[in-house]
């Protein structure tokens, strides 16, 4: 099974003949023949490409690279606590990616430089290099002679020495960056120092010391930061400590002025209210006791029972031993009463001792309840005096509130600067101690090695890179070529870039003589040579004519070219020979009225010809001449240089054409180029076809498709267009299928001529003609002279 690859070129010729951006698919056979074409193209430019590369490579200096490897250590390791200020270096990505760009900075590479006195070194200064050393600087300096340039400039001139020192330094820093290069290891905390030099020493050397001096300047950053936040901690401390002083100062000023004297953490008047609320609690359970008492005197007595339920008379030793001795009255009065009268005095006395004694009882009674009563109102008494005591130290306490908020206040202010001043006191202890335990954030991996063979240049990556671009080179001007190539080179090239009619392809003829290689009469060659593939194409020029309309005889036909010099006149006088040999009454009328070459070509230098007998000087039959070669007839053009203007638009012409017509089979007329002579597009619309001749990779596209479009403003039936003088040594500009010598050989038989003029010059034993010549070489053609006068006319 047979695949088909394919790719697409831009075309520039659509298939009406206008400029078009489609695209011509191109398929693998297409492109073969694209490079068989353009060889010797692609050749070149390979070669000059890989030459380039393979010069650059052998002579470039070899560059060695030498690569160190650095860990960032993320993690805090801070044996104190210094928060913020001394913290190492966090793990992202944003942070990895800064120490990168920190690794390749200037300030760092300039450390490098000062610290291995690179200023010295000639690969980094280039003020230390010779002038005459090295390949660009010798090609500088022969532009320099062959131009007549100035001798070079001081680039430092006019500068003081530290200016000068300075700038030398930039410089050296600016080379030794181009050639460090500093990348992250993936996503790892891992970075890679990659320096490149023409020594290995060198370039291993200053990728250690990039790595190192990235570790000093961290140390030596982490120093300045530690210095400076002792200073100002110290600074710091000693304000903070006259600030607490102050502030505290003030408290108690403002404390004893406000008397907000405390004990025991409690203010006097605070602790004065507590005391007085205690006793007041007290002295209330007694008003209350006092109260009940007095109550339950008061109900007794109201009550009509007497004193006798009151507890502190039954408590009373008073009463309980009135009430005794008046128990034993009363029994005595008993006694009496039932001894004595009631009159009797001893009775009357007991009643009297009696009744005194009730008057003691009575009377105990009412000085126990008087003293209940006084005890209320001593209870009562002393209640309100503890009350109007804590109102008077509420409100004093009152007043003491509103002063103990600003004392809170100013309390306030200054524990926060003794609690700040505690904190810097502790920071500035820790970073005292924080020199000796300062680490860089960093460790050197691994070191460089000394590289032992060059990075650079990659001489066998080179040369395969050479090759490749050579060929892509190559290729691009090949495609371009193609791409831009107006020429016509092939009857494909007819049907699709003119889209027209192609009608064969005409070899070119050339002859060797004893002076090299010449070019021959085509029309003598063919009647020489009539087995030739020349002498083919013409016969399939003439079929293609006879059988272009098989609805109407073609008598007429007009051989015409876009341009000068594309064999028509050659084309037009073998065409006729051809017909005239195959037996078909033919004539061929030399219509070129400037150049006169198919006159000329077939050695004619008539006294009367075509122009003469349109006007009446001359005679049909003293105007046309016969060859002598074959039966052609032709009407050429006299020596006398008078050209009307309009020849082929008079009546006479057409009546002409009428009369020929009826006298020969077929009329071939030769014009003028199509797009310098205006009478040649008139030809062309009164003939009935049209052959348009264009020369094989000499016409162009633009004229051709002008051409065919004059023809079809004119009306002219154009039979196609006929590929001229092909080359056939030419093989790689061929692109019809077969259409080279080594097809053309193997068929077409020529007569042997003499060994100087066989197919090339020289026959091979075996019959069979070299590979090495495909143009076909006959004898220069020989003058004719004048031709021989046809015989008969007729009369018509």
């Amino acid at each position: 099974m047979t695949k088909s690859f394919s790719i697409e070129l831009p075309s520039n010729i659509s298939a009406s003949g206008g400029e078009a951006a489609s695209a011509a698919p191109l398929d693998l056979k297409q492109l073969v023949g694209i490079v068989y074409r353009r060889f010797w193209m692609i050749l070149a430019g390979f070669m000059t490409t890989f030459g380039i590369i393979a010069f650059v490579t052998f002579t470039q200096t070899p560059i060695y690279k030498a690569q160190s490897v650095v860990q960032l250590d993320t993690e805090e390791k801070n044996v104190i606590d210094l928060g913020a200020i001394f913290s190492g270096m966090g793990g992202t990505t944003a942070v990895v990616d800064t120490e990168v760009l920190v690794l390749g900075s200037k300030s760092l590479l300039t450390r490098v430089a000062e610290k291995q006195k690179l200023v010295e070194d000639p690969e980094f200064n280039y003020a230390l290099v010779p002038a005459d050393k090295g390949l660009i600087s010798s090609l500088k300096g022969a532009a320099r002679v062959l131009t007549g340039g100035k001798p070079p400039v001081d680039p430092y001139a006019g500068l003081t020495p530290e200016q000068k020192e300075a700038a030398v330094l930039e410089s050296t820093v600016e080379v030794l960056m181009e050639k460090v290069s500093v990348a992250r290891v993936g996503t790892t905390y891992l970075i890679t120092i990659d320096v490149t030099s023409e020594s290995p020493e060198t370039a291993a050397r200053l990728a250690d010391e990039v790595a190192e001096q990235y570790r000093v300047q961290q140390l030596e950053e982490k120093y300045e930061a530690t210095r400076k936040a002792t200073e100002w901690l110290s600074e710091r401390v000693a304000g903070l400590r006259e600030e607490v002083e102050e502030k505290e100062r003030r408290v108690e000023s403002y404390r004893a002025e406000s008397g907000l004297l405390a004990a025991q953490g409690a203010t006097l008047t605070e602790q004065q209210i507590a005391y007085l609320t205690t006793q007041k609690a007290t002295l209330q359970v007694d008003l209350d006791r006092a109260r009940a008492r007095a109550d339950s005197m008061r109900r007794q007595m109201a009550s009509g029972a007497g004193a006798d339920g009151i507890s502190e008379v039954l408590g009373s030793a008073v009463i309980t031993d009135l009430k005794a001795q008046r128990a034993v009255i009363n029994r005595r009065v008993a006694e009496l009463e039932t001894k004595l009268g009631p009159q009797h005095p001893e009775l009357i006395s007991a009643r009297n001792e009696a009744a005194d004694i009730d008057r003691q009882i009575n009377a105990e009674v009412s000085r126990i309840a008087g003293n209940i009563e006084n005890e209320l109102r001593v209870a009562q008494s002393q209640i309100g005096s503890i009350q109007s005591e804590i109102g008077r130290s509420t409100y004093e306490l009152r007043g003491n509130n509103q002063a103990l908020v600003r004392l809170r206040e100013l309390e306030r202010d200054a524990e926060t600067s003794r609690i700040l001043l505690e904190e810097f006191l502790t920071r500035s202890k820790q970073t005292n101690e924080q020199d000796a335990l300062i680490t860089a954030d960093a460790n050197i991996l691994s070191r460089a090695s000394v590289p032992a063979v060059p990075d650079t240049p990659k001489k066998l990556l080179n040369l395969i890179v050479g090759c490749l671009l050579g060929l892509i080179v190559g290729g691009a001007l090949a495609l371009f070529a193609e791409m831009f190539d107006m020429k016509i080179s092939s009857t494909d090239d007819v049907e699709r870039k003119l889209g027209a009619n192609p009608i064969g392809s005409v070899p070119l003829i050339r002859s060797v003589n004893f002076m090299g290689l010449s070019q021959t009469n085509p029309a003598d060659f063919l009647v020489e040579s009539p087995l030739s593939a020349y002498a083919e194409s013409i016969r399939y020029l003439r079929a293609s004519i006879a059988f272009s309309d098989l609805d109407s005889e073609t008598k007429t036909v007009a051989v015409c070219s876009s341009l000068p010099d594309e064999g028509k006149t050659s084309l037009t006088l073998s065409l006729g020979r051809m017909s005239a040999m195959s037996g078909s009454r033919t004539l061929v009328i030399d219509g070129d009225f400037r150049r006169r070459q198919l006159t000329e070509t077939a050695g004619l230098s008539p006294e009367i010809g075509f122009v003469e007998y349109l006007f009446g000087t001359g005679q049909l039959s003293d105007a046309i001449v016969k060859d002598r070669k074959t039966m052609l007839d032709i009407l050429p053009l006299s020596q006398n240089g008078h050209t009307p203007h309009d020849v082929f638009g008079t009546r006479a012409f057409d009546d002409l054409l009428a009369r020929l017509r009826s006298m020969y089979d077929l009329i071939l007329i030769d014009t003028g180029p199509l797009l310098l002579m205006a009478e040649a597009r008139v030809v062309a619309g009164k003939a009935d076809k049209t052959i348009l001749v264009v020369r094989w990779r000499h016409s162009s596209r633009s004229a051709a498709r002008q051409s065919l479009t004059l023809l079809r403003n004119f009306k002219a039936d154009v039979l196609g267009v006929t590929l001229n003088m092909v080359d056939l040594n030419r093989r790689r500009h061929h692109r019809d299928p077969g259409a080279s010598y080594k097809a053309y050989r193997k068929y077409y038989q020529m007569e042997e001529k003499p060994s100087l003029f066989s197919w090339n010059g020289k026959r091979k034993p075996n019959g069979k003609s070299p590979k090495t010549n495909v143009a076909v070489q006959v004898p220069p053609a020989k003058a004719t002279g004048r031709s021989e006068p046809v015989d008969r006319i007729s009369a018509e």
